[in-house]
């Protein structure tokens, strides 16, 4: 994908796990693995942050940054991060800053109710903080290997 091409990130700064507060323009220089989630502790959130977790070695390898980013709070998060042992952090959005920005809240059906949630995504932006490639309505099988040969292929 030709680089004039390619859409600006949406900035943002939120507060992270581990007493960090990251602001994605920032991070200019170095790619990013910006992965929305909907809720922390549950089946699919848990095995698409353990697949970020077994791959971040070949990622920090590729000069990439993971961050996972949910609405759920800092405390939750910790709790998460450290039931894992993820070595990266994860991103609190609980006014939906983020998620807004990059379009993933989605009315979803949830026991016949419509609700809304967050729609599991992935971004990856160059180190230029431009959107290099996105994924949504994502399934957790298989998507972070697709994910980490794109961001070794940049």
């Amino acid at each position: 994908m030709n680089t004039e091409m390619r859409a600006a990130a949406p900035d943002f700064t939120l507060q992270a796990t581990s007493g960090q507060t990251v602001t994605l323009s920032a991070l200019k220089g170095r790619k990013v693995v910006l992965y929305f989630y909907p809720k922390d502790n549950t089946p699919g959130c848990t095995n698409e942050t353990a697949a970020f977790r077994d791959h971040h070695a070949a990622f920090d390898a590729a000069n990439c940054s993971v961050f996972g980013l949910s609405r759920d709070g800092l405390k939750s998060h910790e709790n998460f991060k450290a039931k894992l042992e993820a070595p990266f952090e994860l991103i609190s959005d609980p006014d939906e800053v983020a998620c807004e920005a990059f379009g993933v809240m989605k009315l979803k059906n949830m026991y016949g109710k419509q609700v809304r949630g967050v729609e599991r995504s992935t971004f990856v932006i160059d180190e230029n903080g431009a959107i290099a490639q996105e994924w949504r309505g994502v399934k957790v099988p298989g998507h972070v290997e697709e994910v980490l040969e794109f961001v070794q292929s940049l």
